[in-house]
């Protein structure tokens, strides 16, 4: 249905609806056109249209689903965390400074990390890596003047590697997670006639807020307990090594929803931080680690979703809270450092999936006459289905669909008892759905409070499903596995009133391969309110902030693997004021069947020899068996994901 003349329905209504001012953080809207735009960077009066980037993606050889990065938004992020905490620090009157770390575990795409690094540079942005493939590859991107920090497990490998920087001159800070790490750690820097340069995770009593505050507290996997820390301080004094100390870090694990436990975990690693220096050991570094969280829009009764501060408080909060208790001991306050990664990274990606199809339980409509011979059960399903067309009274509305359910029941036992026809029975269902499709109409017309279970209830049973070409567990994972929420709408039609409820299903054979909660402007939902889909017109849907972790812990379900990619940069001075500086094809089938050890040549042999018995055999003629063999080699090179002409 076009609404585009609905006086009713503005574009605001649609940004409302979609709650885009939650999410979106400035860099998201809608344009006269009713198109999804973005305004990727901060000061300035550019706007892209996202589906002109789509057209334009698609013009160079790009395939669907396709994620879309708009590198400009990480220098935007980089730029206003910098910035806030520069604010805080000014405001506060904080003798030292503050350097941003991004952890490249949140999206090691080296394109990702050198925009961060580029946008940062004013700032001494420095990086963080957990592994020894992460270590390898941040080795080469520091310069002197670079912080490397070095968290997580480390073997004798990893932890000569960072001596051996050290040596290089390069400032590589190894985090010791566990002693053992740290009595490894004297004993290569002695191989070396070294002092080596290190931090220290602390296990602090203050426990994270939301999924992941098992990160911190007593019962944290990584860091040194406060027994520890001190006999490590024992043992840097009897060697005379005090000065090697140089960092104290904690970590509350990732998205903080509450500030208030940020700020406790703050001054109690500042009382640490102060006892020390107190003591002679003059740290230079304090990391309040990552958790700066992301409000993707979900309710604030959903930690992993939501968060109560914005940039301004979060620094806010470190600065004064470091500042206080060191002016209460009377120590210098440190260099403020903070991991933050999903803050930077996750608005900068987004996914784009075109839906393939849709599935209604209540399609196809009702015949006019009911079949010859119905039994009675028809006659009751059409009459509660004509009250239902013609009242407003909530309780004649319940009854109706009470009977039309009772009445659907005994149809269905009547045709397991063969009482009933095929054709008697599609009918009565048909009146069903329709019957269920007004009661529903004219409830939620009446807006009544509380909302009646029957509601509750035809609002799921009447939910299409619009079958997209993508990959929950690959795309968007963190829905699948922790129930994220994620900001999903339509890219266009936005200037007409969307009258369907709908949900996100994927191409996979699982029946979790599904978004089934959806940010809109009344709270959370398990539902979308998407456009009637035309068949043969294109109809898009974007899944937003999806730049931190979805596309590295994302896995090869049902075989649908990296999907095509396109990363943009917003120009005033080009056509549509942007322009696609890089585009990279997603992971052929050839490939992901190489992953799981089914390999081109060995599957093209043994198709051709398949082929080959069915011609001697006669089932086939030998034109058409090549044809069919040449489709079937031609088709390795193609994507995993649908052909785009499906949606055509």
């Amino acid at each position: 249905m076009n609404d585009a003349g609905d006086g009713a329905w503005t574009l605001q209504n649609a940004r409302d609806l979609y709650a885009m001012d939650v999410w979106g953080d400035g860099f998201f809207g809608i344009n006269e056109k009713g198109h999804v735009s973005v305004a990727p960077i901060e000061g300035e009066a550019i706007s892209v249209d996202i589906n002109d980037v789509i057209e334009e993606a698609l013009a160079e050889g790009s395939t669907l689903p396709l994620i879309i990065r708009f590198q400009d938004i990480i220098s935007s992020r980089v730029k206003r965390l910098n910035r806030k905490f520069r604010e805080a620090i000014a405001a506060a009157d904080y003798g030292g400074t503050y350097r941003s770390i991004f952890p490249i575990k949140v999206n090691q795409l080296q394109e990702v990390v050198a925009e961060v690094m580029d946008a940062g540079r004013e700032f001494d942005i420095g990086i963080e890596c957990g592994s020894k493939a992460e270590l390898m590859a941040a080795l080469p991107l520091i310069g002197a003047d670079t912080l490397l920090l070095c968290n997580g497990v480390k073997d004798h490998v990893m932890l000569s590697l960072m001596l051996n920087a050290q040596q290089l001159g390069q400032q590589v800070i190894p985090i010791v997670e566990k002693y053992s790490e740290f009595e490894q750690l004297l004993v290569l820097g002695a191989q070396r006639g070294l002092n080596p340069r290190l931090g220290v995770r602390v296990k602090l009593n203050t426990r994270g807020a939301g999924r992941w505050y098992e990160s911190g507290g007593a019962r944290s996997k990584f860091g040194l307990t406060v027994p520890e820390l001190v006999r490590l301080l024992k043992t840097l004094d009897k060697l005379g090594k005090g000065d090697c100390l140089e960092l104290l870090h904690f970590h509350l694990g990732s998205q903080i929803s509450d500030i208030q436990v940020l700020r406790s975990a703050v001054k109690e690693i500042t009382q640490i931080y102060a006892d020390l220096v107190l003591r002679g050991i003059q740290v230079k570094f304090l990391d309040v680690g990552g958790g700066l969280g992301v409000n993707y829009g979900g309710d604030y009764d959903n930690p992993e979703s939501s968060i109560n501060y914005g940039l301004r408080e979060y620094a806010n909060v470190v600065v004064y809270a470091v500042k206080e208790i060191c002016d209460e001991r009377g120590v210098p306050v440190p260099t403020l450092l903070s991991e933050s990664g999903r803050a930077l990274t996750a608005h900068h990606s987004m996914l784009v999936v075109p839906v393939l199809g849709v599935h209604r339980p209540d399609s196809p409509p009702m015949n006019d006459e009911p079949p010859a011979d119905s039994p009675s059960v028809v006659a009751r399903m059409e009459s509660a289905y004509q009250e239902a067309c013609s009242t407003e009274v909530t309780g004649i509305l319940l009854e109706c669909y009470h009977d039309a359910r009772e009445a659907r029941e005994e149809a269905d036992q009547l045709m397991r008892l063969g009482f009933m026809t095929l054709d008697q029975l599609a009918h009565t269902d048909s009146l069903y759905w329709s019957t269920c499709r007004e009661v529903l109409h004219r409830l939620a017309a009446a807006e009544l409070s509380p909302v009646p279970t029957e509601q509750l209830e035809l609002e799921e049973q009447l939910t299409d499903l619009y079958l997209c070409d993508f990959s929950v567990f690959h795309s968007v994972i963190d829905h699948w596995a922790i129930e994220q929420v994620f900001p999903v709408m339509p890219l266009h039609r936005l200037q007409e009133r969307p009258r369907r409820r709908a949900q996100v299903v994927d191409l996979t054979c699982d029946s979790d391969g599904k978004i089934d909660q959806y940010v809109v402007g009344t709270g959370n939902t398990s539902w979308l309110p998407l456009h009637n889909h035309v068949h043969g017109e294109p109809y898009y849907i974007g899944i937003f902030l999806v730049g931190a972790y979805q596309e590295i812990l994302g896995d090869a379900h049902n075989l649908l693997g990296r999907v095509d990619e396109v990363h943009v940069y917003a120009r005033a001075d080009e056509a549509g004021q942007f322009w696609i500086e890089e585009t990279l094809k997603g992971i052929s089938v050839k490939d992901m069947l190489g992953q799981v050890q089914y390999f081109s040549n060995d599957l093209d042999r043994r198709m051709s020899e398949l082929v080959r018995k069915q011609i001697n055999a006669g089932v086939i003629k030998a034109a058409d068996a090549s044809k069919i063999l040449n489709n079937y080699t031609r088709r390795l090179e193609e994507s995993t994901y649908c052909a785009t002409d499906l949606v055509k």
